[in-house]
């Protein structure tokens, strides 16, 4: 870079010089002496960047023998550490190669090892396997032998189940005639009414004073009466009715065959099971099956008004043990009534028991309070006892000091034993 600059000064130079020659005729003697003087300088000017030359040229040398210089010496450098490279890698190599041959034989003994071990594993495993392979065949067994037990159980169920059907398909054949149904019906109202009413509240097959003889009368006190009980099953229109099998025409039919059958038995009972001095002022009218009560709940309601007008209370199994619970309560409520005159001639007894009680336990206490006064009064003598004779022991042990003791007290002997003792003896004499 020296160089280009030296050669630009150069140039400016030259360019100076061409200058002043071009203008030197111009000036003429006027400035001869400072033209010297410009002469004198350039010439210094022109010395100078000899100088320059000669040292740039110097300085070039050295840099270029420093340059060869470095050269060789990085040389040298590289020389040395690619013997130094070589003789670390051939160490390395060494250091490498005696490792890999002792983790060769530590790895090999280590496998041995784990190969132990392995088989140890193994064959405790198959131990185990097989034990619990035997245990699960035998609770396999066992299962099985359970299985086949219960299927043993399943079919007799199966076939209790059959025999069951058989006798369904039978009470179905007895419930297909008229007498059959009615004979069911009053057996189970007559079942229902003994599992809750007392036996001298009610009557089986009873004959009115009118000739009609009814299912099942309640005897009940007034204002409720006597209550009848009739059982009604109507059932062969409500089968037809609710075939599906029967076309919509024949199933219609059936329906108002049904109302029909219903109607006929509440008129049926409110004019025969209803006297009036005799009975209560409506009558039952049992239905034995569920699926018929809620039918006509449910679906009739001009059914159910026709009975409340005719004061026939329709009833299923179920409503029918809530209705004899109720019967049950009433007459519980007037045995109760019956006895009332009784319980309170019982009650004034106890009051007067507990006036004399009362009055006995006030003299108690009174007693009481005075013994606890009489206890404390012992306590108090006892405790005055008792410093007299801590006073009496004091006196003994004294020796002479209580002899004079003694003599001042005989000066004056009457005074203190008298305050003593007026201290210890109350009004009555006793001691306090």
């Amino acid at each position: 870079m020296l160089t280009p600059l030296l050669s630009d000064i150069i140039l400016v130079l030259l360019l100076l010089v061409v200058i002043w020659l071009a203008i030197k005729p111009l000036l003429g003697g006027r400035d001869h002496d400072a033209l010297l003087r410009l002469d004198t300088r350039l010439d210094e000017l022109g010395r100078r960047i000899t100088a320059i030359e000669q040292r740039f040229s110097e300085l070039k040398d050295q840099q270029n023998e420093s340059a060869g210089n470095l050269r060789q010496d990085l040389l040298k450098q590289q020389v040395e550490n690619l013997n130094t490279l070589k003789s670390g890698i051939n160490d390395l190599q060494k250091q490498t190669a005696e490792a890999l041959k002792t983790n060769s034989e530590e790895l090999g003994k280590r496998m041995d090892a784990l190969a132990e071990k392995t088989d140890k594993r193994l064959e405790s495993l198959s131990g185990q396997v097989e034990k619990r392979l035997s245990e699960g065949f035998e609770k396999t067994t066992a299962t099985f032998s359970d299985i086949l037990k219960r299927l043993a159980l399943i079919d007799e169920a199966q076939k209790k189940i059959t025999e069951l059907s058989s006798n369904v398909v039978s009470l179905q054949e007895v419930l297909s005639d008229k007498r059959s149904r009615g004979a069911f019906g009053e057996v189970q109202l007559a079942q229902l009414v003994r599992n809750v009413m007392p036996e001298a509240n009610f009557a089986l097959q009873y004959t009115l004073s009118n000739g009609n003889r009814v299912d099942c009368i309640l005897f009940l006190p007034d204002p409720t009466g006597n209550v009848a009980i009739d059982s009604k099953f109507p059932l062969e229109s409500y089968r037809r009715m609710t075939d599906v099998t029967l076309g919509e025409a024949e199933r219609n039919t059936a329906e108002r065959q049904f109302k029909q059958d219903v109607k006929k038995h509440i008129q049926d009972i409110a004019s025969k099971y209803i006297v009036s001095g005799e009975t209560s002022d409506g009558a039952v009218m049992f239905i034995p099956a569920e699926a018929v009560f809620t039918e006509i709940q449910s679906h009739h309601p001009e059914l159910v008004e026709q009975a409340h007008t005719n004061n026939v209370w329709m009833v299923s199994p179920t409503t029918m043990w809530a209705t004899l619970n109720t019967a049950r309560a009433v007459l519980k409520d007037a045995a109760t009534r019956e006895q009332v005159h009784i319980i309170q001639e019982h009650l004034g007894y106890l009051s007067k028991d507990f006036d004399r009680f009362r009055k006995r336990m006030d003299d108690l206490a009174k007693h009481i309070e005075q013994a606890h006064r009489d206890v404390e009064n012992v306590n108090t003598s006892a405790r005055k006892i008792t410093s007299r004779f801590e006073k009496i022991e004091k006196v003994e042990l004294e020796g002479q000091s209580v002899n004079r003791l003694n003599e001042d007290q005989d000066e004056q002997p009457d005074e203190a034993s008298g305050s003593e003792m007026a201290s210890d003896v109350d009004d009555s004499g006793n001691i306090s």
